[in-house]
């Protein structure tokens, strides 16, 4: 098994294979918030594409968060796993949904301080998150993108469970993931530093990018 050493290590791996983006005006690189951002950032410097984010929250299981049943996004975006969502009563589902809604809505004010709504329109945006394992919010960030006019989405990771990835290659016009392994854990089984990272961290990318 391959690891990073981090999310900048990362950063770079992937950027190495979006080479063929760098320098196109139409490029708007999207860290998914908050592990992806570092990832993106990296990303976008390389690419000399400017950065932004998608506030995307996942729709945990309740007796088990890490299982998504779906996830929500702005704009009004709810996608839902309906193999794994179909274990809920409807009223469980709205709690969830409500919880998450709020979180969404609370890191879309902190991050978008100052800074306009995302307009999409005939750009190509590539979503970048640290990893992808059930797809869930990533497979929401695309249709959020979509929503927002993207003329192309490419969704760019550094690793992925084969599931996860199938998934995107079918809703995004791209997937880039330079590591898909077969016996898939979890992504921070994939970095030597996965430590987690922090709203102001976040802000302070974007405040340094603007």
């Amino acid at each position: 098994m391959t690891t990073y050493r981090d999310r900048t290590e990362a950063g770079h791996v992937l950027a190495d294979q979006l080479q063929g983006l760098a320098g196109q005006p139409d490029v708007i690189v999207l860290g998914l918030v908050r592990g992806g951002v570092p990832v993106a950032r990296v990303v976008a410097d390389r690419l000399r594409a400017p950065l932004d984010v998608l506030v995307v929250r996942k729709l945990g299981m309740p007796w088990a968060p890490e299982l998504a049943f779906g996830a929500l996004g702005p704009a009004g975006v709810e996608v839902h796993n309906e193999m794994i969502a179909g274990r809920l009563s409807e009223e469980d589902r709205a709690e969830v949904r409500q919880r998450e809604q709020a979180e969404l809505e609370r890191r879309e004010s902190r991050y978008r301080a100052g800074r306009p709504p995302l307009d999409l329109t005939g750009r190509t945006a590539v979503i970048v998150d640290d990893g992808l394992a059930t797809g869930a919010t990533a497979r929401a960030a695309v249709q959020v993108a979509r929503h927002l006019r993207a003329a192309r989405v490419i969704v760019a990771v550094p690793v992925a469970s084969q599931e996860a990835y199938e998934m995107l290659a079918a809703e995004a016009d791209q997937v880039v993931c330079p590591q898909i392994p077969p016996d898939f854990g979890a992504v921070g089984a994939y970095y030597d530093d996965f430590r987690e990272i922090s709203d102001d961290e976040v802000t302070e990318t974007l405040h340094a990018t603007a």
